[in-house]
């Protein structure tokens, strides 16, 4: 197992043990949070109405980023679609192998010459991105990726609500980027990953930026903060 890799780790703990174990998630932004493992597994039915509107809508061939244990990954080549996962961790394609899904481990924007009908950016995956300021060129480089009439189905958040105060004002760091611009890192028992940049970024800028590098966004479902949006070529 490659080091700096805790949810690799996670997904092949719980392979062997069946024992439920937590993932642990810093922020420089907001508290920490955990992700129970065994949520990386989940099915369809065990999936939030988001996430299996996602699932409808994918067609044709469907590359999978970030895709973890391959919950979306699993059900959409269960149904007969041809899926390719990628993921930057070793263990997490490790057990994608297992499980006959065509996985490699990769960072998205290391793929080229390859295209595909949906592009799927699940679990606040358009976060990916790092950065607000990243997210063009970001979209531009997806955009190499897809098939004429192709989607990218992606969900994220508008966490301003983190910055309320309880008469209902906002503070904000005025000298930050953006709000959504957060650092984490993940951990898992003695194993933890480096420090990364993630992404939250709001419906209004997403559709902005979208637009702005040749993509019709539509905002498909929302959750109180969290959302789904679907971008197509314009």
């Amino acid at each position: 197992m490659a080091t700096h890799d805790p949810i690799g780790l996670a997904i092949q703990d719980y392979l062997k043990t069946k024992k439920p174990a937590d993932i642990i998630v810093t922020a420089d932004l907001c508290d920490d949070d955990i992700i129970p493992v065994e949520v990386l597994f989940r099915t369809f039915d065990e999936m939030p109405s988001l996430e299996q509107q996602a699932m409808t809508l994918s067609k044709g061939r469907i590359l999978d980023v970030g895709a973890g244990a391959g919950p979306h990954s699993i059900y959409l080549s269960e149904l007969g679609n041809q899926v390719q996962a990628i993921d930057s961790s070793p263990g997490a394609v490790t057990y994608l192998k297992s499980m006959n899904i065509d996985a490699r481990c990769m960072d998205i924007l290391d793929l080229s010459g390859e295209t595909y009908d949906t592009i799927l950016l699940l679990m606040n995956g358009i976060g990916i991105a790092g950065t607000k300021n990243k997210l063009p060129d970001f979209l531009k480089h997806l955009k190499t990726l897809l098939n004429p009439g192709g989607q990218i189905l992606c969900d994220s958040s508008d966490v301003a609500f983190l910055y309320e105060e309880e008469d209902g004002s906002y503070w904000m760091d005025l000298n930050a980027e953006y709000y959504g611009n957060f650092k984490f890192q993940l951990h898992y028992k003695k194993e933890s990953s480096e420090v990364f940049d993630w992404l939250y970024i709001d419906y209004d800028n997403l559709h902005d930026i979208a637009s702005s590098v040749g993509f019709k966004c539509k905002r498909v479902e929302i959750d109180e903060h969290h959302f789904l949006a679907q971008l197509t070529l314009q």
